[in-house]
């Protein structure tokens, strides 16, 4: 019997049974199991990998989505956050170019299809979105579902003001991105220039303007494992649809550039983490995992049904056809294909 047959049954049988069988409850793990994920030695992590994949077989079986983005305007933010070679005090040696036309984006959005990806990301870099990104958003939008009725399309365009959620729904749109990034504890440590409850209110108007939430962390910035063990409750009590998971790629010229990158177990640690503590949620691997994951990447799909190909925003990333043939070398399947 292969791991991928098994994944249930192997969770029930290994040590961390109670955190498989609360998630496959849809009930919530106490913060001693949460923490135990993340504490658990090296010995015990195909294990917790089990546990992850038995949650994970169940809501997605073999499924492995792929998805897109498109950074629209690159640089240029107002914003501190540390970890970011876009915000205003990074010298990090990026393009920095402003809103890339209607037509530039629904090309992108033609190519993520050809590539195989069934989401598409349109993402921006701003505190927030004039009312004029606003509407060229929903033009693109407009564009992109005419000839693409079937992809789903998200946006990221920061925090969004009233009623700007419902001008993006009307366009067409399905998700907004706009993760929390980390605790409420830790949250002060990687940006001060907005607030950690900035975030959970634009992630509020997305849910109340009837879009579906893609909301999640990165990983790696020194936060502690009760940070990780908070956001992901915060995430799982927001009722998050999509949950990306980003490791710290260290980008030099930003805060952060010169922290050391995770070790690959904990990354696998992180992602069983938030698909137990978000069972019927998307769980995405998503920046940094090439970099932070190394030659573990494959294993990420154990706990994760979707990852990010051809790249990310100014960092690049797995070629989509690697990714296609990493998800079929461990008995995956492509989502569509």
């Amino acid at each position: 019997m292969s791991p991928l047959d098994s994944g249930e049954a192997l969770a029930r049988s290994g040590p961390y049974r109670a955190a498989a069988d609360c998630a496959l409850g849809d009930r919530p793990l106490s913060r001693g199991d949460a923490l135990g994920i993340l504490q658990s030695p090296d010995g015990d992590l195909p294990a917790v990998l089990s546990a992850a994949f038995a949650v994970r077989a169940r809501h997605f079986g073999r499924r492995v989505k792929l998805c897109m983005l498109k950074n629209a305007r690159s640089g240029l933010c107002p914003e501190d956050c540390g970890y970011c070679s876009q915000s205003a005090v990074s010298s990090a040696d990026i393009s920095r170019y402003r809103l890339r036309p209607v037509a530039e984006l629904t090309a992108a959005a033609r190519e993520a299809v050809a590539r195989g990806a069934r989401r598409y990301c349109m993402v921006v870099s701003a505190r927030g979105p004039s009312a004029g990104d606003v509407a060229h958003f929903a033009r693109a939008a407009r564009a992109v579902r005419a000839e693409l009725p079937d992809l789903e399309l998200c946006v990221s365009l920061g925090i969004l003001a009233d009623g700007q959620a419902e001008t993006l729904r009307a366009a067409g749109v399905d998700f907004v991105n706009h993760n929390l990034n980390t605790s409420r504890r830790f949250y002060p440590a990687i940006c001060s220039t907005h607030t950690y409850d900035d975030r959970v209110a634009t992630v509020e108007r997305t849910k109340r303007a009837g879009l579906s939430v893609c909301s999640g962390v990165i990983v790696g910035m020194g936060e502690t494992h009760d940070d990780l063990v908070d956001v992901a409750a915060a995430l799982g009590e927001l009722g998050v649809e999509s949950l990306p998971v980003n490791f710290l790629h260290p980008i030099p010229g930003t805060p952060l550039g010169d922290r050391t990158p995770l070790r690959p177990a904990d990354c696998l640690r992180a992602l069983a983490l938030f698909r137990l503590t978000n069972p019927r949620a998307e769980i995405r691997a998503a920046g940094g995992r090439e970099r932070s994951l190394g030659e573990a990447q494959p294993l990420a799909l154990f706990a994760a049904n979707s990852i990010f190909v051809d790249g990310y925003l100014t960092t690049p990333g797995q070629a989509h056809r690697d990714a296609v043939a990493m998800v079929s070398a461990l008995g995956f399947e492509v989502e569509g294909a």
